[in-house]
């Protein structure tokens, strides 16, 4: 299985970010199970927060990945999966953490859902705007 190391996801938040790069990010953070487990869906199912610039730069893949894809007619099945994960096992596991009690970041609750909007987007091939 493949995987990103935290520090390529640090570092991709100030810096350009190419197709490649962009898919290989949503396809290691948007699956489970995975080896890593500071992994974005991994952290969030254990009810731990991500880790900071996780969010961002999962957020400019799914643009990349958005730019990179406009007005193709079909998508790559294991990209479908990874990005169906990130919209829907993310908000269940933050729902589930919170009903556990879990004080989960300020913010993620708005993240998860820009997320979500951003999977909308590439499946739809239109951006949407939160």
């Amino acid at each position: 299985m493949v995987w990103a190391p935290l520090d390529l996801l640090v570092d991709l938040e100030n810096s350009v970010m190419d197709y490649e790069t962009a898919h290989h990010i949503l396809l290691t953070q948007g699956q489970v199970p995975a080896a890593d487990p500071n992994q974005f869906l991994m952290r969030l199912q254990t009810g731990r927060p991500p880790v900071p610039g996780q969010v961002t730069t999962i957020l400019l893949a799914l643009k990349v990945i958005f730019e990179e894809l406009r007005e193709v007619p079909t998508l790559d099945r294991d990209l479908a999966n990874a990005l169906y994960q990130l919209a829907g096992d993310s908000r269940r596991w933050y729902d589930q953490g919170r009903q556990q009690g879990l004080d989960w970041p300020p913010l993620l609750d708005e993240d998860l859902q820009r997320i979500a909007i951003a999977v909308r987007s590439i499946f739809a091939d239109t951006w949407h705007n939160a």
